[in-house]
């Protein structure tokens, strides 16, 4: 009697297989992403099978190797330079990912055209979700148009890689790899099968040319790269595109980076003739103050990556609700927990009861605030907006409000103090012994508790300069 085979099914988002069809993946979490898998090889191979080859290069001593090659190539995009830690590296394979319409393609396109107008090497995009024509359309639009940029709408892996053999380009620009499929692989399009596949490729045609690539990713709904895990780790970057659809600020943040700094961030601006750097996005987020300060203000100093920012923190509290009924918390760039958490503080250990009312606050800009540092200027900003107290418009609060009531201590906080005091900001609010450097001509005022920080910040209105 032949020996039934064992069927498995598998997750197209994450690669994880189960002995049976599941609706819902029990590792990424992902709902109707299991399909049948081919059966695992009976035998399993023998490692003393493996014959020697003789090898492409001798091995050499480590010093003898020349690192020029792997030199970073700036893109002439300050900001993209900025998060792949001086520009683009020969050989190397990055990974950008964002929702759809956030404008990884028109970034892209700027970067193909710059490099192809240096003369060195020619840059290919190879286009699997529009065509030729609509891609074209936008470089006419970008003003991205040069005779060293090469364009192909394929799908097919193999047609992809005959474009490389003729064009020779330094850059190449696969938009997007879910979209392209090698034929003599198993597999859906965009299946964890063919993403390997393809990515792996890809990244064997880099290292053997000397030449980038950049490969465009889908995201998931709660915004992971989409595919399996694996496809990070073929690549030497990974680097995720970000922005409100009701906001023209994007930004671009490193995941992963072999050639530089992992956990830096570039600021963009979109407008209609495509996607600008923006070296000092700081007025992107505070607003234009009118001559006297507003109630319910006050800014802090973020850090986005190395780069420290200052985001104006605004609050609305309204009145109280009847009994029995639940009052309204709503954020805009800010987290609810941490809003909760601080109307918890202030009612307990400030005095001042707002469980019950109703609080609305937000950011400018867009901004999306998530470091507890922030949370010292929402505390003052939501206190103001209950007083009606307005908080001087030349200080900035930096801090962590602790459940105890306590501000605890922030990284960075002579970087963003230097910061604000760049931007004119006299007076700063800081937990203790946080600052190693004041800045000149800024008083920097240590508070220990919120209630402390109540009287210093009622202080600094009450002594703001006359105009």
């Amino acid at each position: 009697m032949p020996k039934k085979t064992r069927v498995s099914f598998e997750c197209r988002e994450c690669g994880h297989r189960v002995p049976k069809l599941l609706g819902r993946c029990p590792e990424c979490g992902s709902w109707g992403s299991m399909d049948e898998a081919a059966p695992p090889p009976t035998t399993a191979p023998d490692p003393r099978s493996s014959q020697r080859r003789l090898p492409s290069q001798e091995a050499r001593p480590i010093s003898s190797i020349s690192a020029e090659q792997a030199a970073n190539v700036p893109t002439g995009i300050s900001e993209l330079d900025r998060v792949l830690g001086g520009g683009l590296v020969p050989g190397g394979v990055v990974l950008i990912s964002g929702e759809p319409g956030v404008g990884k393609s028109t970034l892209l396109l700027d970067c193909a055209h710059r490099f192809a107008q240096t003369g060195r090497r020619k840059s290919l995009i190879v286009t699997g979700e529009e065509s030729a024509s609509q891609v074209r359309r936008r470089a006419d639009r970008t003003d991205n148009l040069s005779e060293g940029l090469y364009l192909a709408a394929e799908t097919d892996l193999g047609a992809a890689l005959s474009h490389i053999d003729s064009v020779r380009p330094g850059l190449v620009i696969i938009d997007s790899v879910q979209t392209v499929m090698a034929n003599d692989v198993e597999g859906v399009p965009g299946g964890v099968t063919q993403v390997k596949a393809v990515a792996s490729a890809l990244t064997a045609e880099a290292k053997n040319r000397n030449m980038t690539v950049i490969l465009v990713g889908h995201v998931t709904k709660e915004g992971n790269i989409a595919g399996p895990r694996a496809l990070e780790h073929l690549v030497d970057t990974v680097v995720h595109f970000e922005g409100d659809k009701h906001s023209s600020l994007r930004l671009l943040r490193g995941v992963k980076n072999r050639f530089g700094p992992a956990d830096e961030v570039g600021c963009f601006e979109m407008r209609e003739d495509g996607i600008v750097s923006l070296p000092d996005p700081s007025g992107l987020f505070l607003e234009d103050s009118p001559e006297e300060p507003t109630p319910g203000t006050c800014v802090t100093v973020t850090m986005e990556g190395r780069r420290a920012v200052p985001v104006e923190v605004q609050a609305l509290v309204g009145k109280s609700v009847k009994d029995g009924a639940v009052p309204r918390h709503t954020v805009s760039g800010l987290e609810t927990p941490r809003l909760n958490m601080i109307l918890a503080v202030l009612t307990r250990r400030g005095g001042i009861p707002l469980l019950d009312r109703e609080v609305y606050a937000t950011t400018i800009g867009g901004m999306k605030v998530r470091e507890p540092a922030s949370d010292l200027a929402l505390a003052l900003a939501i206190v103001s907006a209950e007083r009606e107290i307005a908080v001087s418009a030349e200080l900035a609060a930096i801090g962590e409000v602790s459940l105890t009531g306590q501000i605890r201590r922030t990284v960075n906080a002579d970087r963003r103090l230097s910061e604000a005091a760049r931007l004119g900001f006299t007076t700063a609010l800081v937990p203790p012994g946080s600052v190693t450097e004041k800045p000149p001509r800024m008083t920097v005022v240590e508070v220990e508790t919120i209630n402390d920080a109540k009287r210093e910040a009622a202080r600094a209105w009450a002594r703001r300069p006359s105009k």
